[in-house]
């Protein structure tokens, strides 16, 4: 072997050692959390969701459409990136004062994509919180839309009760939970992903971990159950060591489904015959594509789901704050009002930080449309 060869050879090498450790180091950063290990560990393995060493589904789910590869979507993803159409303006949105709501109103205000706030029956909650302004480990990657952030932990009251629907980042940003943590009571979370907020200092005694079909009873009447959802988790490089959830929140006077993330499968069926009717039911409607068509909701499959669920009414959020699919910003939301003709489900679209009554019936404005 030549000298010129060998230095070839030697050059690569290191190259490759170096992006290792450097990946290694990025990998070991706090935001990405920590893999659930000791008593909690034991506890996962014995669900029987808990399958060959990780989470599963209650249907065979692969990540990807079958003819779809790793590589075939990745170029289809940085080819449509200069065709995507995103918001150049900002997107219109209302600061309500959230720390002066008197305790007798029933609100809700969605803070774009996944995040919401709910006061109900007395109680505040909080639902899959991202004010940090991105939505990955690499901030460039996932900026939120101009506009899209108005709120900081700071507007936000106490919170009784933090809702986690799985570990993802555009669900549990670390920035928001460390700032949060002085403000939040309870956090309500699916098994494993304790593990995330006992790392970065929250209190286990105020750690709820469930797996699907359980209860938890709160006080002052409240009844939370937490039931399936069809989709995945993991932070890092390694995939379903947590569980992925939603909720079904019953107070004295409401009943509220929180769909979190999640593909079509019967058990939106069968929670609404369990627990259905519901008063309203929050469902993504966004960062869809064909590739992935088993782990998100697909345009027509969304009012498929409220109907499932017997709800009179639909919010549909997991849009209008990043861009995480191949469609245009404002597709989800377009497609859905085009394609519900059903007057028995009244679509609820309230604008970023706009206060929702939730005793009153209420006619949105298409307040994205005229957004370039």
């Amino acid at each position: 072997m030549n000298k010129i060869l060998k230095k070839m050879l030697l050059t690569i090498f290191t190259i490759l050692i170096s992006l290792t450790v450097i990946v290694y180091l990025f990998l070991q950063q706090p935001k990405f959390g920590k893999l659930p290990s000791g008593a909690r560990l034991e506890r996962i393995k014995n669900s029987p969701n808990f399958r060959d060493g990780k989470f599963q589904n209650s249907s065979f789910t692969p990540d990807l459409t079958e003819g779809a590869s790793f590589y075939s979507v990745l170029k289809e993803f940085l080819f449509k990136e200069n065709t995507r159409v995103k918001p150049v303006d900002s997107i219109p949105s209302k600061k309500t004062d959230l720390r002066s709501l008197s305790k007798e109103e029933d609100a809700f205000v969605w803070f774009g994509h996944s995040s919401y706030f709910i006061q109900t029956d007395g109680i505040k909650i909080l639902v899959d919180p991202v004010f940090s302004g991105a939505a990955s480990p690499v901030r460039l990657t996932t900026k939120s839309y101009p506009g899209s952030d108005i709120y900081t932990v700071n507007d936000l009251p106490e919170i009784d009760y933090l809702f986690i629907s799985h570990d993802h980042w555009d669900h549990l940003d670390y920035e928001t939970i460390k700032a949060l943590k002085p403000k939040v009571k309870t956090v309500i979370c699916g098994l494993g992903v304790g593990e995330h907020f006992e790392y970065w200092g929250y209190d286990t005694q105020h750690i709820i971990e469930k797996d699907w079909h359980e209860t938890i009873e709160l006080p002052d009447g409240i009844t939370v159950h937490t039931t399936p959802a069809r989709h995945f988790s993991g932070r890092g490089l390694t995939r379903n060591q947590s569980l992925w959830l939603s909720f079904v929140l019953q107070t004295p006077t409401k009943k509220i489904f929180l769909g979190g993330d999640g593909g079509y499968d019967t058990h939106f069926k069968k929670i609404g015959e369990q627990f259905g009717p519901f008063d309203l039911a929050i469902i993504e409607c966004g960062q869809y594509d064909k590739n992935w068509k088993y782990i998100h909701l697909m345009p027509e499959e969304v009012l498929q789901v409220a109907r499932d669920l017997r709800t009179s009414r639909l919010l549909p959020v997991h849009w209008s704050k990043f861009s995480l699919a191949n469609h245009n910003w404002d597709e989800p939301i377009t497609m859905l009002r085009t394609l519900n003709h059903n007057e028995n489900i009244r679509l609820c679209t309230p604008m970023i930080g706009e206060k929702m009554d939730l005793n009153a019936e209420k006619t949105f404005t298409e307040w994205w449309k005229n957004i370039n």
